[in-house]
């Protein structure tokens, strides 16, 4: 156990890499839409929906993505690993728009589970988006879903 852990620190396995954006966000996604222990159809084609307008993919292309970031995202010990990414690579308004993307992946069931809820609080300032600018993307996932303030 020792030598492993020694190997580790020498870094035997060679350097860390970081993931493509696009990974990081297709992975983000998916946390979110499992966080409340379920991932059905409809959530799996929201993220898929949302990867394509997001990204300019094709429904292939985002499948393709989608089964990526997944295993990637399965093999993860945390979120950092893919907040980091999108936190250097994006602008502002783009944080704020994974983050409206985030919320509209847990509420398309139109249930606000507290898991969801503790995940994206803890999601935000990991990507660098504000309390105020974290609400807004909410309101803004509520109101393309047809979901009243609440």
């Amino acid at each position: 156990m020792i030598d492993a852990l020694k190997s580790l620190f020498r870094g035997a396995k060679g350097p860390r890499t970081e993931l493509p954006l696009d990974v990081c966000v297709a992975a983000l996604l998916i946390e979110a839409a499992r966080a409340d222990g379920v991932y059905d159809a409809d959530e799996r084609a929201a993220v898929l929906r949302l990867l394509q307008d997001m990204l300019d993919l094709s429904p292939a292309e985002a499948a393709a993505l989608h089964d990526r970031a997944d295993a990637e995202q399965g093999s993860a010990a945390d979120m950092v690993r893919f907040t980091r990414v999108i936190k250097m690579a994006m602008e502002e308004d783009q944080r704020v728009q994974v983050m409206q993307a985030l919320w509209h992946v847990v509420l398309v069931d139109h249930d606000r589970d507290p898991h969801e809820n503790a995940l994206l609080r803890h999601l935000a300032p990991l990507l660098g988006v504000d309390d105020r600018h974290s609400v807004t993307a909410r309101r803004r996932a509520m109101a393309t879903l047809g979901e009243p303030e609440g």
